[in-house]
């Protein structure tokens, strides 16, 4: 079927359109001249819905149906992740015997775009609970020690100080507890990182994994619960290697020679620039500077550092253009093989070595899917930058991970490519033999500059949501740094790679580290002249929706239509997609407290430059001072007296007479008494140890209260 031919017979042709506001017979008028408008009014609303079903039907006939049903799916991992309590798997079976009998004995073939749509739904509200039951875990509540043996998986990151592993197979020892989870994540030293596949035996210390530290934050447990962990710790003692790994497999294979790259790049550089080739070659970014990520980040690259389409791109492009040169100086070979299509299978193996060298994050799968769909089409001798490919790799991609439609990765990734696809959808550009260097050079820098206009506008959005930051000035830093990471750094990566079994890889290394450096150079230059100008307000979950409804307006539609959609959801997210900032921050786990003053947030109780007043500081774009000298303490709590509101803090329960009466919201980290609640706003410790960390901002009248958790009955939630 070729590209413009429309499905037969599923209600989607039709021989004649009957435009809105005019008919075929003569002797009826337009809607326009009964309104007692000319030819050129303007459309009213029944215009507009008419053009809008219209352009429905033309997209439909188009075969872009398939580019709706990721949409459609997340729609339903929302629904389900939205429900306060776990739905009955029995009435979501009955509801997916009755979609899957409608799809097959549909009467009414029009219809049939609607039931596929609400079967794409249907599949994403089962998606998660299907990935609960067959990789899910039990969530650990309290805390276990003990000593206990364990099997390594995976080593999760390693800054060359601590090493995070992820082990499966916990049994205790000597009379210890056994913790109820799959497996658990837990901090070693570096040195004593053992290989992947060790049989270990230590004390640890095992904790519930910690949820959000701010209101609709990166969520920690409902993300580990799917990777079934169900508990993160520490080794307290002596950590003893039992059993060496006796067999090889391939994802052992795959992580041990992620190893030795990185060990032979820690030996040809240093650091901070060690740090970004290991995550440009092997994805480990638990070696990036922390100063040179915010530059990075300010000067809008930081999808450098993130392995995805740009570096999979360049890898595989060069693979197969490689391989086709190679291939086109022999006569006889050009003459026998197809030498495009041997080269398509070339940059499709050098993009799954990548995929496994990186670690296979969401942005490398997303990019390989795309590639291998790329050059699928090469093989076949079709388009291969199409929306249909992209709805493909997302459909992929959500299936086997629905969770990660929740991290930021996946979220940039997809609005990214989105846009860019849909920007350049359907463009030619005729090339001439003749073009100058100049003209060609001139042709790549807008090229460059263009993309990271696109890229950035999609993506600015989700980057402001999830990291409170934007890159005003991140086409220059594009056009500067991108040609560097593409004919420098990772050309001599690639190279040096190739040459690790004969050792003779340290030059190339050397290459790629001044490239490196240039790149760092850029970054610092370019963040220093958007210094101010990077802070994005604090947007609330509202605004993710608009923009993820923006997105796949965007995607389905061709043309200008597909413009409507995000002129429509500036004004929505200028008028609600703002968050005001908070009047009262309440510590889950630590003993801070912050309360608003003049100039900022203060604490009145715990202690400042934590990982949650860090936190606090960096989302709501303010620091966390040290204790405020506007409260009154004593050994039974703290009063904090505002100009439109009294906070108490509750140390003991002889407070909780006269602070409940005199108070408009209490704190406390005991239970409070049931009549404390009749008098004032209680946030006590069965609301801390549930639902997490709390916001609270004075209306006026009384505290609006967002806690970080309110799914507390889900099964991502500590139980044991």
């Amino acid at each position: 079927m070729s590209e413009n031919e429309s499905l037969p017979e599923a209600g989607f042709r039709h021989k004649r359109r009957d435009v809105p506001g005019k008919s075929s017979d003569p002797g009826v008028k337009p809607v326009s001249e009964i309104s007692g408008g000319g030819p050129h009014r303007a459309f009213g609303i029944e215009e507009i819905s008419g053009k809008l079903v219209l352009s429905v039907r033309d997209a439909l006939e188009n075969r872009r149906l398939l580019i709706a049903l990721p949409f459609s799916m997340i729609v339903g991992i929302l629904a389900y992740r939205a429900a306060r309590f776990e739905p009955s798997s029995a009435a979501l079976a009955f509801v997916g015997v009755i979609v899957v009998a409608a799809l097959l004995f549909n009467l009414r073939k029009q219809a049939l775009p609607l039931l596929v749509l609400f079967g794409a739904f249907w599949v994403g509200v089962i998606l998660l609970p299907a990935h609960g039951a067959l990789f899910g875990t039990g969530m650990v509540r309290g805390v276990f020690y003990g000593t206990y043996t364990a099997q390594v998986d995976a080593i999760h990151s390693n800054d060359g100080n601590r090493a995070r592993l992820i082990i499966s197979r916990i049994a205790p020892v000597e009379g210890a507890r056994a913790p109820p989870v799959r497996r658990a994540r837990i901090l070693v030293g570096a040195d004593e990182a053992p290989r992947v596949g060790a049989t270990i035996r230590a004390p640890m210390r095992l904790y519930k994994v910690p949820g959000p530290v701010v209101p609709g934050g990166f969520d920690s447990q409902f993300q580990a619960y799917f990777d079934g962990i169900g508990a993160f710790g520490s080794v307290t003692g002596t950590l003893e290697v039992l059993q060496s790994p006796q067999s090889i497999n391939f994802f052992r294979f795959v992580q041990e020679t992620r190893e030795a790259i990185g060990n032979r790049i820690d030996q040809s550089l240093s650091p901070p620039i060690s740090g970004i080739a290991r995550a440009l070659i092997i994805g480990d970014q638990g070696q990036v500077d922390e100063g040179i990520r915010k530059n990075l980040a300010a000067s809008g690259l930081a999808h450098v550092l993130a392995i995805s389409g740009l570096h999979l791109s360049m890898v595989a492009g060069g693979v197969f253009a490689a391989v086709r040169m190679a291939l086109a100086f022999s006569y006889r070979l050009g003459q026998r093989l197809d030498v495009k299509k041997v080269a398509a299978l070339g940059g499709m193996g050098a993009a799954l070595i990548y995929l496994g060298l990186s670690g296979a994050s969401v942005s490398a799968i997303r990019a390989t899917l795309m590639l291998l769909l790329v050059f699928g089409a090469v093989l076949a001798g079709r388009r291969a930058l199409t929306m249909r490919n992209v709805a493909f790799a997302a459909l992929f991609v959500i299936i086997i991970d629905p969770a990660s439609i929740f991290r930021p990765s996946f979220q940039l990734s997809f609005a990214a490519v989105i846009a860019l696809v849909g920007a350049y959808e359907g463009y030619r550009r005729q090339r001439s033999s003749e073009e100058g260097w100049l003209k060609k050079l001139f042709n790549f820098s807008a090229g460059i500059a263009l993309t990271s206009i696109i890229a950035g506008a999609a993506t600015a959005l989700f980057a402001a949501y999830h990291f409170q930051q934007i890159a005003p000035l991140g086409a220059l830093g594009n056009m500067v740094a991108i040609p560097l990471v593409a004919f420098i750094v990772l050309p001599a990566a690639l190279i040096a790679v190739l040459l690790m079994p004969l050792g003779i890889e340290p030059v190339f290394l050397q290459v790629m580290g001044w490239g490196i450096e240039q790149i760092v150079a850029v970054a610092a230059y370019v963040a220093g002249l958007s210094d101010g100008f990077v802070s994005a307000p604090v947007l609330g979950p509202f605004a993710l929706v608009v923009g993820f409804l923006a997105l796949g307006w965007f995607a389905f539609f061709p043309g200008r239509l597909r413009i409507a959609g995000l002129l429509a959801a500036i004004p929505l997210l200028l008028a609600f997609g703002r968050l005001p900032p908070p009047d009262v921050m309440i510590a889950d786990t630590t003993q801070a407290v912050a309360v608003r003053e003049e100039g900022g947030l203060f604490l009145i109780s715990g202690r400042s430059n934590t990982f949650a007043t860090n936190a606090w500081g960096e989302t709501y774009l303010e620091p966390i001072t040290g204790a405020s000298e506007d409260v009154n303490c004593d050994a039974l709590g703290c009063i904090a007296q505002r100009e439109n509101f009294i906070l108490a803090l509750v140390k003991g329960r002889d407070a909780f007479g006269e602070d409940c009466e005199a108070a408009d919201l209490v704190v406390t980290r005991i239970p409070a008494p049931a009549f404390c609640a009749t008098l004032s706003q209680v946030i006590d410790k069965d609301d801390l140890e549930q639902k997490g960390v709390h916001w609270a901002r004075w209306t006026g009248e009384e505290f609006w209260i967002r806690p970080a958790i309110v799914d507390v009955n889900r099964p991502w939630r500590p139980q044991y």
